[in-house]
């Protein structure tokens, strides 16, 4: 797996951002980490506020041409359909049955675009996927599905199709001691497995969406079991809300790819503290996937409001870390 940079004790001569280019996203990172956390600097953040707030799907690993997630929930609603054939006629079972990915991206997109129709019957047979599931064997079936399912384009196994130069930018924050927290729209129970040993983030700053909990006794330690409802989806104005109840902080670095992270990116803004913003552009055709959809306002706020975006074709030297021998 990913072998977390740490900086060294002698520093200044390692560069810790190997795998992007020089440039402006570059020099505008180390910029703002030198000058927030350089002894003596007059803009020097107490670490217990370095706080780095970080989106998952297409900002730390790939989310085309569909979220990782959503694929391990399409396999469990297509083996749904074999226990239940009358299923493959009802949405979302039928895209899922059919493999219809034209339909569950219109659903994203439309999401985006602030039509929430399609996704509330997408949600449906998400929340119904795993009902009355106990939250470990979920973690189990994840954990699994991450090790052993692969992405159906790039060749990758799914557990390697993070972005190496996101990584290192965790590792480097982590190194100037920063806490970085994954802010996801994507399930918090679906991350929690890999955090660790992916991004070097414990899984306690996995913050995400989630469903509906409850607590059996079952004579022993008790079980906690899912239900089909919705706890919280954590995505546009619910991100900032999310950081405030887990952390109690501001970030002061926050990096995202769409439209649903504009208002966590709106947050991190301090009037007397300085602030860094990161909004992944991709823009890549050749080594990932080119795409704006979904992240037309975000480019335009970033535009507004000077935020630092990150073309994964000019700013990237690699984008996945090739696995292991």
């Amino acid at each position: 797996m990913n072998s977390h940079f740490v900086e060294p004790s002698d520093s200044g001569s390692r560069d810790p951002l190997p795998s992007w280019q020089d440039g402006t996203a570059k020099h505008a990172i180390l910029q703002f980490v030198e000058r927030v956390t350089g002894a003596g600097s007059p803009d020097e953040i107490a670490p217990e506020d370095r706080i780095a707030v970080f989106d998952n799907d297409g900002t730390l690993w790939c989310e085309k041409p569909m979220p990782i997630q959503l694929d391990f929930i399409l396999r469990r609603l297509v083996e749904m359909t074999a226990q239940d054939p009358t299923l493959r006629g009802r949405q979302p079972w039928q895209a899922a049955f059919e493999q219809d990915y034209a339909w569950l991206n219109d659903v994203i997109s439309k999401h985006y675009r602030g039509d929430d129709s399609a996704l509330k019957v997408l949600t449906a047979g998400v929340l119904a996927a795993f009902a009355e599931v106990t939250v470990d064997e979920f973690e189990n079936h994840a954990d699994t599905f991450l090790r052993t399912a692969s992405h159906p384009t790039l060749g990758h196994q799914y557990l390697h199709c993070n972005y190496s130069p996101m990584v290192q930018l965790l590792d480097y924050l982590a190194a100037k001691g920063f806490s970085n927290y994954i802010v996801s729209g994507g399930g918090r129970d679906f991350m929690r497995p890999i955090s660790q040993e992916v991004y070097g983030i414990p899984r306690e700053r996995v913050i995400g969406s989630g469903v509906a909990l409850t607590w059996k006794d079952d004579g022993h330690s008790g079980t906690i079991l899912r239900q089909p409802q919705t706890d919280v989806v954590d995505d546009g104005p619910a991100k900032p809300v999310q950081i405030w109840n887990r952390i109690g902080r501001r970030p002061v670095l926050a990096a995202g790819n769409s439209n649903g992270d504009v208002p966590m990116l709106k947050f991190a803004d301090h009037p007397n503290i300085p602030a860094l913003r990161l909004l992944v552009l991709h823009d890549d055709p050749e080594r990932e996937f080119d795409y704006v959809d979904g992240a037309e306002h975000a480019l335009d706020t970033s535009r507004t409001n000077g935020w630092t975006v990150v073309s994964i074709r000019n700013d990237w030297k690699t984008v996945f870390e090739p696995p292991a021998e």
